[in-house]
């Protein structure tokens, strides 16, 4: 005895004409606060004094943020005084950090501000971990 199951699908999984427009509304909206965070973020640090900002695009080789941004700062104070101005600045415009860390050390300071990263580190620190170069590596220089 044979049995024939039929599977039918519960739900069409094609996306719609609208649900396709519906993404790349999403998409490009996206795109603006990622610019609108990144603008708030460099004048934050602008406004410490921060030195050699560095801003990456991620978004090709990472699916935790679609921007980094990398400054330095000249002490351990002025690192802490810059990663509070720019958690406070993205506070303001309602970008809410999702984390801070490093701030007892001081030495880099990492704020999560969910589309954009910011890396605060001393000059030593920065040349140390490089990050420029880890994060500038594309798919294709990686394999």
């Amino acid at each position: 005895m044979s049995y024939c199951l039929e599977i039918k699908p519960f739900m069409n999984l094609e996306p719609s004409p609208s649900a396709s427009n519906s993404l790349d509304i999403a998409m490009n909206s996206q795109a603006q606060d990622v610019q609108a965070c990144l603008k708030v973020v460099h004048e934050a640090l602008l406004d410490v004094k921060a030195k050699d900002i560095l801003e990456i695009d991620v978004s090709a080789i990472s699916n935790v943020a679609d921007a980094m941004v990398i400054a330095s700062g000249t002490s351990t104070r002025h690192i802490k005084a810059l990663a509070n101005n720019v958690a406070e600045e993205a506070r303001k415009a309602g970008f809410r950090p999702l984390g801070v860390e490093g701030e007892r050390d001081a030495e880099w300071i990492l704020i999560d501000l969910g589309f954009v990263v910011v890396h605060v580190m001393l000059p030593a620190a920065r040349k140390f971990y490089d990050l420029e170069s880890l994060w500038r590596a594309t798919p294709e220089s990686i394999a």
